[in-house]
């Protein structure tokens, strides 16, 4: 009897070690570091934007999302800030020389000094937003797909759009088509997950276009699953509650309008075999296509836009495959109802949400987010025609 305690005790014991074993080592697996040293508060303090309740439902947490909270938080106590090092380098301007892709060679804003009527007005717009995104999602005569489910039921490859910054507790949900390129230039930079010659990137801008949509790059939930397995959920609600998430929408109709003339009216070759052939051939009654997007564009073959929106009606389309992120719709990419987000920007308002979230999330003296580039230019170019001649700003235009 004796013997049989004492074996299962050991077993007790060598499973406890085990698991310990594997939340310390898990932040060397992957291309994104979990940072030890990071923080689990949030940010911005709990009244930072009111109406939402930070940590009053961290109680009800299970066991094992307890004893993670409880391991992981007192071992991160005494590293929460960032290094001093990293402040400098990100203050610092960017030495890299200038390159000849216009878009990537444009300074940012600097949003320095904050008014205090502006932040107030800001505070005041992220209430409204997010009442409104709760009223809805708790209406039940509002249906659409996927809207009652729990955040358990939400398939792993569905969280592919959540980045994650461990350094300063941020969680960005991406949406293609609403700055979302610049958006990742400044997650890459606060997580430093991404390094130039051994140093990590400080200037959004200099991070080439290519790094930055490649998803090895960044920390995503859909990759929690190989690199912490069975805790990853848990790890996840553990994040959701303690980090700050944000995401940034845009008017539907003119996001896909910018789709549209990104991916079909100019030459992209992936677009054209995957989308515009099929298109093509199905509502344009065209046969034998040729097999290059430049031979197709030359010989005056192109997707209509009436061709695109009978592709996005077409029960057959999703049968085949889901739509592609460019043009799925939002509540799919990012699952409002299921994320409780603390804020919400608008491509409409870009501008003063950057740099409020900015403000809020405390790094608005480490960084500037980047603004698009060559409409921004164009219009400096025709600018006194606008004012001379009393034409608004087109400030929906000038952003991507």
């Amino acid at each position: 009897m004796t013997k049989a305690r004492l074996l299962r005790l050991s077993v007790v014991l060598v499973s406890i070690f085990m698991i310990l074993l594997i939340i310390v080592y898990w932040d060397n697996v992957g291309t994104a570091h979990f940072y030890l040293h990071t923080s689990f508060s949030r940010p911005h303090s709990p009244g930072a934007i009111p109406g939402i309740t930070a940590g009053e439902d961290w109680e009800a947490l299970p066991d094992v999302d307890e004893f993670l909270a409880k391991l992981l938080s007192s071992s991160l106590k005494q590293n929460s800030s960032i290094p001093r090092k990293t402040e400098q380098l990100l203050i610092q301007g960017s030495n890299k020389p200038v390159v000849s892709n216009l878009e990537e060679n444009v300074r940012g804003y600097d949003w320095s000094t904050h008014n205090d009527r502006n932040s107030l007005d800001q505070e005041k717009l992220q209430i409204e937003r997010q009442r409104t995104l709760r009223e809805f999602c708790a209406n039940s005569s509002f249906t659409f797909p996927t809207k009652e489910r729990s955040f358990d039921d939400i398939p792993n490859y569905e969280l592919n759009h959540l980045i994650v910054d461990d350094r300063h507790g941020i969680i960005y949900c991406y949406v293609p088509k609403v700055a979302c390129t610049n958006w990742k230039r400044v997650m890459i930079v606060l997580s430093e997950s991404l390094l130039d010659q051994g140093v990590p990137y400080r200037n959004p801008l200099d991070i080439p276009r290519e790094h930055v949509h490649n998803t090895s790059t960044h920390l995503t939930f859909n990759k929690f699953w190989r690199r912490y397995g069975k805790f990853s959920r848990h790890l996840m609600k553990i994040k959701l509650k303690k980090y700050t998430k944000f995401l940034f929408v845009r008017d539907p109709f003119v996001r896909l309008i910018s789709a549209f003339r990104s991916k079909f009216e100019l030459e992209n070759e992936e677009f054209y075999r995957r989308f515009a052939i099929p298109m093509l051939k199905l509502y344009s009654n065209h046969t034998n296509l040729p097999t290059s997007v430049s031979e197709a564009f030359g010989a005056g073959l192109k997707v209509s836009f009436s061709d695109f929106i009978q592709y996005l009606l077409d029960p057959r389309t999703e049968k085949m495959a889901p739509f592609n992120e460019h043009w799925r719709q939002v509540y799919r990419l990012c699952h409002p109802c299921q994320i409780d987000y603390d804020f919400i920007g608008k491509l409409e308002t870009l501008d003063e949400d950057a740099a409020y979230l900015l403000q809020l999330l405390k790094v608005d003296r480490l960084l500037r987010f980047p603004p698009s580039a060559w409409r921004q230019q164009l219009y400096k170019l025709y600018e006194a025609d606008f004012v001379l001649f009393g034409y608004p700003k087109p400030e929906n235009l000038l952003k991507d």
